[in-house]
This record gives C-alpha cells, sequence and structure tokens, in this order.
C-alpha cells in the first residue's frame, strides 16, 4: 500500500538526518510532504536539512540527539507527539564505519561501534514501539548494510552490528505484525556518503580498502532512498537496493558452502585488493 494513503498524517522521525542517506530519505519524503522530525547530534548539519525540507514545501523539526543516549531517543518521540500528534514512521538510521582484524580492533572502538549502530536502533526502536502500539498504528525501518548479510573479511566490528540490527528487525516483523505495524530493514552495500569521516581502524589499509568500495559505488543515494521507501510501501522485509548485495546474499543463502569457499579463494588471492588497486602487505 502506498506509504501517503496508509498514513495520511504523514509523521516521520529519521535519525542522522543531517546527511548521507539519512538526509536523502528525509527530502524524499519531504518532496511527498511529509512532516519530518530530523534527530541528528550535528546541529549544523541538521538545520541545513530542515531548510531543505521547508524549501521542498514540508515542515521539519529539528531535534538534538545523540543516538548513543536512550534519554535522547525518547525525548525526540515525545518531541514528535507533542509537535505532530503522533508517529508513523520512524528510520532508525544514524551509523558509522569501521575495519580491521578481530584482535586488532581496540576494545574502545568495539564499544564505539556497539553504542552507535546497534545500541541506538535499540534505543530508538524501544522509544517508539510503545506510542505505535498504541496507536495501533505506524512503520520501523531500521538502516543496517549488506555487511550484516554477507559479512566480508575485515570488517568483523561493522558486520557484526549490522547483522544485530538485522535480527532485531526480522523479530520485530513478527511480533508486531498482529498490531498491523509494519517493520522493514533496508541493506545497502557502498554508496557514497560521509561515512568515511568518522571511519575508524588499526590498519591504513583497512581505510583504504573501504575509500576503495565507496569509490566504485555504482547507485547515488538519492536513488538508494528512492529505492527504500518504494520497498516499504510494498512491505517489504529485507530492502537491497544494489545487483552486488542481492546477488552475494543469494549465493550465501542458497550455496553457503561454495559461497565461503569461493570467498576464502578470493580474499587468500588478494583479488579484492588488486580490484582497489590496494597493497595487501601495507599495515
Amino acid at each position: 500500500m502506498d506509504l501517503n494513503k496508509r498514513f495520511p498524517q504523514k509523521r516521520i522521525i529519521i535519525t542522522g538526518a543531517g546527511s548521507g542517506l539519512g538526509k536523502a530519505l528525509a527530502l524524499e519524503f519531504a518532496k511527498m510532504k511529509w512532516n519530518v522530525v530530523i534527530a541528528e547530534i550535528n546541529d549544523s548539519r541538521a538545520q541545513e536539512t530542515a531548510d531543505e525540507i521547508k524549501a521542498l514545501g514540508a515542515k521539519a523539526i529539528v531535534s538534538h540527539c545523540d543516538v548513543t543516549k536512550s534519554a535522547d531517543l525518547e525525548k525526540t518521540v515525545e518531541t514528535a507527539k507533542k509537535e505532530l500528534g503522533g508517529v508513523d514512521i520512524m528510520i532508525n538510521n544514524a551509523g558509522v564505519s569501521a575495519g580491521g582484524y578481530m584482535e586488532k580492533i581496540s576494545l574502545e572502538d568495539w564499544e564505539w561501534i556497539l553504542n552507535i549502530n546497534l545500541k541506538s536502533v535499540i534505543y530508538g526502536c524501544r522509544a517508539v514501539i510503545p506510542l505505535l502500539k498504541k496507536q495501533k498504528s505506524g512503520y520501523v525501518i531500521n538502516v543496517a548494510s549488506s555487511a550484516g548479510l554477507v559479512c566480508l573479511p575485515e570488517m568483523c566490528s561493522y558486520n557484526m552490528t549490522k547483522a544485530g540490527v538485522i535480527a532485531i528487525s526480522d523479530t520485530l516483523r513478527t511480533e508486531l505484525s498482529p498490531l498491523g505495524i509494519g517493520v522493514s530493514v533496508a541493506c545497502p552495500t557502498f554508496i557514497k556518503t560521509n561515512l568515511m569521516d568518522e571511519f575508524r581502524s588499526p590498519d591504513a589499509r583497512q581505510r583504504k580498502l573501504a575509500e576503495g568500495f565507496f569509490s566504485k559505488s555504482i547507485l547515488s543515494v538519492e536513488i538508494v532512498a528512492k529505492h527504500i521507501i518504494k520497498s516499504a510501501s510494498r512491505n517489504k522485509m529485507h530492502i537491497i537496493s544494489q545487483i552486488d548485495g542481492k546477488y552475494l546474499w543469494w549465493s550465501k543463502r542458497h550455496f553457503p558452502w561454495l559461497y565461503f569457499k569461493i570467498s576464502a579463494y578470493i580474499y587468500k588471492k588478494g583479488y579484492i585488493y588488486k580490484y582497489l588497486g590496494v597493497n595487501s602487505d601495507e599495515v
């Protein structure tokens, strides 16, 4: 069903809407004249998004929000209730990226990415679900990554957080369905956003790998945002926009033994490094 028809009051919260995919989603909803609550820790970026939303003729509400603090997400939901009377869609989008061998990633960096990528989704869902249950209506879209489905090497901490987001979404899909509340999880591959701004890794080589993947991304963040909205309107569970993500997930599900054998061979031979122009011996 069309989201505009399903939710005529058009009320949405998007975390991390100051840049990247979050901003692209906010602007796409603004084009459909949705009322957007921008939950963002960077006030200047939040205001830039708000100004662009207003220029499109939609309503924008800025809520300063540190997604690692449950109280901030609860406050954001309360703001939406006060200003808009409720929430129709919650998009838990805020996230960061990282790379590195499992044993080399510092405990500090493990905590950092766990708090932002996974716990923030827990906090966001916990904050909004009671309201959606009371309304007996609503939709939750959690932004994970294809990394959580196929788990590429040297991305252990990132893969773990995104796999957790997928698990949360899969669980809520069943739990909330009797109440008419929908759940989707977006699993994009590499798209050109500002994720590299805060990228963390113990080795310079892994930063170069990530930069190489991002530089070779084909779809724009705007196209991915449009695909997520279109897929959610169809109540699709796992939203995978890019062909590479679809192929890898299909391969892993249908031929897991072959998938891991080929993956290990490609990794051992260093073909990924050659493709991205990275020295595999660099540390």
